[in-house]
């Protein structure tokens, strides 16, 4: 347990403080003051000033803020304010690149671990074959484990996933697939058996298979800098894209509500990550980047992307939303989210009670 905590402590606290400097940098460019800059909500526990800003550790890990300066002007009535560092005197497109600063942090962030994973060497499924299942077309074909598949039609194959992805493909049409035996190479002309599969939501999808399971064998695949940060960005975009199918399919209902994790998951699977390696921890934190970044963009109030959709409001008529409307609107985020929080800590515990009952 001890072991969970600390690693899903170091974890958020390293997104939080990423998603937090995005603001807190950002701020700085435009030329606003930073009152604040607090890793956790209240109470404090240890805090330092520099400068104008007091950089703060507080004690409920579940987030984090950056307080500018003029940000609540009806807080702020009596205090001596230097126009030029308030946020709330800055033109709009000044204020969006202050909010949108922290999730835009977080997705860069995610970019720029899988390329270094890019460039000190990704772990590829090599071909080799582990199992052949009973009477499937691989086995009635006379694949046998231990085969590694080199090519599939006039396409040379050297990865896992790019043979999957082609047999995938194929249902019901016939692959000459070349495979290396030892020192012998052979030829097998197989036809995927069409069958009904759930991929990543849960939902059904025909697909050729031929019966065979991976060894488990690894290369490890390097690239140059230029290769790698372009492998990292693209693998980023596959994350968000992921990410925004995953909402979607929640709210469609394709995806149950109950598998939705808090942070209590969160810790649990930081540290079972951890347990798996080093690269799966830092899969695992580039995707929780992914996460809390488009989660924060979300049109919530009090979340980055209510600050964001009033600012596009503001931008559009020419005036910005008035602060009665405001604070009505941010009561309805934090009772929305309250809400979450509850129903993702109990999912959390119902899933902990549910595995320590199995």
């Amino acid at each position: 347990m001890l072991y969970f905590l600390i690693a899903g402590g170091l974890i958020l606290g390293i997104l939080i403080f990423v998603h937090e400097l995005g603001h807190f940098l950002a701020a700085k460019l435009g030329g606003v003051g930073v009152e604040k800059f607090s890793l956790g909500f209240p109470p404090k526990l240890v805090g330092k000033k520099w400068g104008e800003t007091e950089y703060v550790i507080s004690a409920v890990p579940l987030g984090g803020y950056v307080k500018l300066v003029g940000q609540e002007p009806q807080e702020e009535e009596g205090k001596e304010i230097d126009p030029q560092k308030s946020y709330s005197e800055k033109s709009v497109p000044i204020r969006l690149q202050v909010i949108l600063a922290g999730p835009l942090f977080n997705l860069f962030f995610a970019a720029i671990i899988l390329t270094v994973v890019h460039m000190v060497g990704m772990p590829v499924l090599t071909t080799k074959i582990g199992t052949v299942k009973e009477n499937s077309p691989a086995m009635k074909a006379g694949l046998q484990p231990g085969d590694k598949v080199v090519g599939i039609g006039e396409i040379s194959i050297q990865e896992w996933d790019e043979m999957t992805k082609i047999i995938y493909q194929s249902p019901g049409e016939a692959l000459d697939i070349a495979i290396q035996r030892k020192a012998q190479q052979l030829s097998f002309r197989i036809s995927p058996e069409a069958k009904l599969v759930p991929n990543l939501f849960g939902e059904e999808k025909r697909v050729g298979l031929i019966g065979i399971a991976p060894a488990g064998e690894y290369i490890h695949k390097r690239y140059n800098p230029l290769v790698a940060t372009y492998e990292g960005f693209v693998k980023t975009g596959q994350y968000i894209r992921v990410t925004f199918l995953i909402i979607v399919k929640i709210f469609q209902g394709i995806i149950p509500a109950k598998t939705i994790g808090g942070p209590i998951a969160i810790f649990q699977m930081a540290g079972e990550t951890a347990k798996q390696g080093w690269l799966n921890l830092v899969f695992f934190v580039a995707l929780l980047s992914v996460n809390l970044g488009i989660l924060n963009l979300l049109p919530i109030p009090i979340l980055d992307g209510g600050h964001i959709f009033f600012l596009l409001i503001e931008g559009i008529c020419g005036k910005p939303v008035s602060i009665k409307k405001q604070e009505m609107a941010q009561r309805v985020g934090i009772l929305l989210l309250i809400f979450l929080m509850l129903f993702v800590f109990i999912n959390d515990i119902l899933r902990l009670w549910g595995n320590a009952n199995n």
